[in-house]
């Protein structure tokens, strides 16, 4: 997952919105979003390459989700999937804070990233690379492959876009958070990010939704969580930017 918008507990119904995109490399091979066969209670999409997830949620309402942080000059030789911290955070049994303190201790033990966690009642944020645990207070955020709320271009068009829809009419919430979400205008030049990738890359990165040749966005997620009822919509994309699949579950 390259791009998560959310709004917590700032709409009248729903205690947590969520739109978020996948970036990937179009080869690397991927199942929609589904209940596992090896774990029932997850719904989630699964990277079939390290059996992890970047988005998911659980029949009783725990939700994880996952962005890396942008770093080429990281060495990562040796360290662990990221997926495994979304998959591991909706299997863990306990409490969801407990979980992300654990992760304190195992920084080292995984590539940058971002990790957001929580259910109906809690949300934490937690990065290897910002080191702090945070409990997320009500509000609109976005993170992307830096930390949580950096003003890159595309966090803020998103968080932007988040307000004015659940502050406008409520028809077609999920629709038009999908459609937010398809938006590939480039940032311009000068509010560019300097993620040690070159300008051409910083570009071809800064959209809402990424197309290129080998990499870019593979699908959409739009999660609606209120108290009695939660909405799971994840729409696919081909490797030209074209809608495919759309799945869509109500827990």
């Amino acid at each position: 997952m390259c791009l998560i918008i959310f709004a917590y507990k700032v709409h009248p119904v729903y205690k947590l919105i969520v739109a978020a995109n996948r970036d990937e490399f179009l080869q690397r091979p991927t199942s929609p979003a589904h209940y596992w066969e090896d774990q029932p209670d997850i719904l989630a999409g699964r990277d079939l390459e390290k059996m992890g997830t970047w988005m998911g949620i659980t029949r009783t309402g725990r939700f994880a989700a996952l962005t890396n942080y942008r770093d080429p000059k990281e060495e990562t030789e040796g360290k662990r999937s990221r997926g495994e911290l979304v998959a591991d955070a909706l299997k863990h049994k306990g409490n969801v804070k407990d979980y992300m303190q654990s992760l304190v201790e195992k920084k080292e033990l995984y590539p940058g990233y971002n990790l957001l966690a929580g259910d109906k009642t809690e949300l934490y944020y937690y990065s290897n690379k910002g080191q702090k645990l945070q409990t997320v207070d009500p509000g609109i955020y976005g993170v992307s492959n830096h930390l949580l709320n950096t003003e890159w271009p595309k966090v803020q068009k998103g968080k932007e876009g988040m307000s004015k829809i659940i502050n406008g009419e409520q028809d077609e919430l999920v629709e038009k958070l999908l459609t937010m979400l398809q938006n590939v205008d480039l940032a311009p030049d000068e509010l560019l990010p300097h993620t040690g990738v070159s300008l051409e890359w910083e570009r071809r990165l800064s959209p809402l939704f990424i197309k290129s040749e080998n990499y870019g966005t593979r699908s959409s997620t739009v999660m609606l969580m209120a108290d009695q009822a939660i909405q799971y919509v994840e729409r696919v994309f081909t490797k030209d930017g074209v809608s495919e699949q759309q799945h869509k579950i109500k827990l």
